[in-house]
């Protein structure tokens, strides 16, 4: 990663109740360095969605930025697929 570049996750909204606000959930799936099982590890993240453009079940894009509030660390940067 470049000096200045922000980190980037892809994730799901798993809340949209709150405004300009968003509960995203990443899944990280790696393989254990000893026993070779697959595990999947999910986290839970606040995001800000300035728009409110994002519903629960999108796929959106995620990158860090300054802390907007207590837990907010994070700002939606485009829904890339949205759910039916």
């Amino acid at each position: 990663m470049a000096t200045g570049e922000r980190k980037t996750r892809e994730a799901v909204v798993v809340s949209d109740g709150m405004q300009k606000t968003r509960v995203v959930q990443i899944e990280r799936v790696y393989r254990h360095p000893r026993y070779q099982r697959v595990i999947r590890e999910s986290k839970k993240l606040k995001a800000h969605d300035e728009a409110n453009e994002s519903r629960t079940g999108d796929r959106v894009l995620i990158e860090e930025c300054r802390p907007m509030s207590k837990e907010k660390r994070w700002r939606i940067r485009k829904v890339l697929g949205r759910v039916s």
